[in-house]
């Protein structure tokens, strides 16, 4: 084993936009190696990357069993970012390696970039900008958010706050949650079933984790029980939405629009209809601020830290406790 604290990162932003959580590690004794592509890495880029590392630092990089165990001196795994869809837990911890993550970094920066795609959609600003840009004026006239219903899926930090602006926009808030927070009650948000979310919301917007239950959750079924013309916004994961069900559902003029900032793999191959108009993608931006990196960086750095002192890092997950995070 080597005698040197490596710690590996493997997660894009990390030590990019901010740079004094790395001098941190560094000043603790940590040798940091840091994300020389700026994109995630493949498992063998994560082998060669973390060789004799004991800490790897992960993105949107996925982890699975094999590329773990060609890593023997891994002893723990620091997350960038919340949650834990794209790692293999199970295997992590039944090997002891130490998990972590940076629960609620980017909840307002993720919830504003949501409301940003909603107000583009609703009033077709890309398109607008892209016209005159082209010398062409047409002023395209698009839809007020007074008044309207917005339902969200998935009502955990970031879903409530995007209640919040909601409630400042003076629209109506239903969500749809396993667990339903006294919190909501403050912003106006009444919990309802999905279906009833659905054909009852001008605007839908999804802030659930990916797990086996909301895998494939939006399909052709539930599509069509939207509104006609409601619009659709997913920052949280691109495997709530069935891709074929969403393409026909924007082709048919079912769905009004859609704005999305999540990807099975990054940087994505993108099917043709997102060059519809109506359709707006952004690079995985929720967390792209100085602030928001500074803060889930600076987490990162404490979580190592600590662990590399021999104490048990602020943000540890284990397996009882990981559902809390989306």
């Amino acid at each position: 084993m080597s005698s040197k604290f490596v710690v590996a990162s493997c997660a894009a932003t990390f030590g990019i936009f901010e740079q004094e959580p790395v001098e941190r590690l560094r000043a603790a004794g940590c040798e940091v190696r840091i994300n020389p592509y700026g994109r995630p890495l493949t498992p063998a880029e994560i082998i060669r990357h973390g060789e004799g590392a004991q800490v790897l630092v992960l993105g949107n990089d996925h982890l699975d069993a094999t590329t773990i165990s060609a890593l023997p001196e891994l002893r723990m795994v620091a997350r960038h970012g919340a949650g834990f869809d794209n790692i293999d837990f199970a295997e992590l911890t039944r090997r002891g390696i130490v998990i972590t993550n940076t629960p609620g970094a980017n909840r307002e920066e993720t919830a504003d970039l949501t409301f940003a795609l909603i107000l583009d959609l609703a009033r077709m600003v890309t398109q607008s900008v892209n016209q005159l840009k082209g010398g062409v004026w047409n002023k395209i006239p698009g839809r007020s958010l007074y008044g309207k219903t917005i339902g969200i899926i998935g009502v955990g930090s970031i879903g409530m706050a995007v209640a919040r602006r909601a409630m400042g926009f003076g629209m109506d808030i239903l969500g749809n949650d396993i667990v339903q927070r006294d919190e909501a009650a403050r912003y106006g948000l009444l919990y309802t079933s999905l279906n009833d979310l659905l054909a009852k919301s001008d605007i839908v917007t999804i802030h659930a984790p990916l797990t086996s239950a909301t895998q494939n959750l939006l399909g052709a079924r539930e599509l069509r029980h939207m509104k006609d013309g409601a619009l659709l916004v997913n920052t949280a994961r691109a495997g709530i939405v069935r891709e074929a069900a969403l393409e026909k559902a924007l082709l048919s003029g079912k769905l009004g629009g859609y704005a999305v900032d999540v990807y099975e793999r990054e940087p994505p191959t993108l099917s043709k209809f997102f060059d519809l108009p109506n359709v707006l993608t952004t690079p995985h931006i929720g967390s792209a601020t100085f602030e928001a990196n500074r803060r889930m960086g600076d987490m990162v750095a404490d979580n190592i830290i600590a662990f590399k002192d021999g104490n048990v890092p602020p943000n540890r997950v284990t397996a009882v406790d990981r559902v809390k995070f989306s």
